[in-house]
């Protein structure tokens, strides 16, 4: 009887030992990826710069929405919202074919791009070389 309990015994402490482990490695993972994350937002907020937007009453709604929905503050929600509309916006810039040759490629005729993606981009460039020199 005495081995049975000290079995019944050692495999509750090893089972607690066991818990145990598994919570101090989940602990350590949860404050390990509460780190992470908050590097992650950290470098992210970095480069943020507050504006003001004006939007539509349904617009706002619609994000008032998110924010309830997602628990985040409407700002941030917007900022991503634009910044993913800004991303697809460039990507669908169209290229529209001048007629100066600018390149061969492998043995293809590349025209300048006359459509309006070389002015944004232009426009970029003025635009950050002023903020530059207002924040130097």
């Amino acid at each position: 009887m005495r081995f049975l309990i000290a079995d019944r015994s050692t495999k509750k402490t090893d089972h607690k030992r066991s818990q145990n482990a598994v919570n101090q490695s989940r602990t350590n993972a949860g404050f390990s990826r509460l780190l992470t994350e908050w590097e992650q937002r950290s470098a992210d907020q970095a480069d943020r710069m507050s504006t003001d937007v004006r939007v539509h009453q349904t617009d706002h709604i619609k994000l008032m929405a998110l924010s309830k929905l997602y628990h985040l503050p409407v700002n941030e929600l917007a900022g991503s919202l634009l910044q993913q509309a800004l991303e697809r916006l460039e990507a669908e810039m169209p290229y529209i074919p001048g007629s100066k040759v600018i390149r061969v490629e492998e043995g293809d005729e590349i025209y300048e791009d006359i459509g309006p993606t070389p002015r944004y981009l232009a426009a970029q460039k003025l635009v950050r070389e002023e903020h530059n020199r207002k924040n130097k």
